[in-house]
């Protein structure tokens, strides 16, 4: 899988994503690296310590996160992955649901689109990876008030086809999806288990 310049052999190898939250109240690292030279030296840190991509949030997802706008999340994460690709030879991603971050973002450099609704929260994102034909991180995550698990495992699966199936049908490249199991989302502590230990499972799917 291509992501960015970079080749990423998943079927033989196991890459490092590193997590850079530039957000005052992410619930790992909320208020170190929002500011633009905290975020660039963490960033070296990371990839120091084997970060294969760097991934940028700019709004926390944590439970009871503040919701923020679009233009708040852009003006967050575009000047930090401009910084990053200018200074580092290394794939962004982006890390949104919503598909006008995601465009800006891909516009100031990201790779990837790593979304924690699976391309289900705005008809628009899936969009945006088709028409510049950058990679995709389909997350697991459900409304569990609106729709309660069945039956556990096989609701992720086929959670996880719509997603694949959003992403098909808007144009994008079968060789640009990842699926992401969503660990920590739409689970408890027992789900989040029951996940890891059937991760395997994902492949079924025909996605890294």
């Amino acid at each position: 899988m291509i992501i960015g310049n970079k080749n990423f052999d998943t079927e033989n190898n196991t890459y490092v994503m590193g997590i850079l939250n530039v957000t005052p109240d992410s619930f790992s690292d909320g208020g170190n690296y929002n500011q633009l030279d905290k975020a660039l030296f963490h960033t070296k840190e990371m990839i120091e310590e084997g970060a294969d991509i760097i991934d940028v949030g700019g709004e926390s997802t944590r439970p009871g996160y503040t919701l923020i706008s679009d233009d708040e999340e852009i003006e967050r994460v575009c000047p930090v992955i401009e910084a990053i690709k200018k200074e580092f030879d290394i794939p962004v991603s982006i890390d949104t649901y919503k598909g006008g971050v995601a465009k800006a973002a891909v516009i100031s450099g990201a790779d990837l689109i790593n979304d924690i609704w699976g391309f289900k929260h705005d008809d628009m994102i899936a969009k945006v990876a088709a028409q510049y034909n950058v990679a995709c991180c389909l997350m697991h995550n459900r409304n569990l008030e609106i729709n309660p698990y069945t039956d556990y495992i096989e609701d992720v699966l086929n959670d996880l086809r719509e997603s694949i199936d959003i992403a098909i049908k808007a144009g994008v490249a079968k060789e640009k999806i990842i699926t992401d199991p969503g660990v920590g989302f739409a689970k408890d502590y027992t789900q989040n288990l029951l996940i890891t230990k059937h991760v395997g499972r994902l492949r079924e799917l025909g996605y890294p």
